[in-house]
């Protein structure tokens, strides 16, 4: 299998996504990707703490 050295666009910066047809590269734009990593949503928030409560809840039910 031959592959050129240059990546035919930006978002695939992955070998293997480089490797994919291009409409199956079709995804978030890089923008709209940046603006979702500035900060924390109440979600975010809301998905830690169910996990960090249901991670004590386990290990605390194992030693007991």
């Amino acid at each position: 299998m031959r592959r050129a050295l240059v990546l035919s666009d930006e978002v695939a910066r992955h070998p293997f996504r480089a490797s994919l047809p291009a409409h199956c590269r079709v995804g978030i734009p890089l923008d709209e990707l940046r603006d979702r990593r500035k900060g924390w949503s109440m979600q975010d928030l809301r998905d830690f703490l169910l996990a960090y409560c249901a991670c004590f809840v386990a290990v605390t039910a194992f030693i007991l």
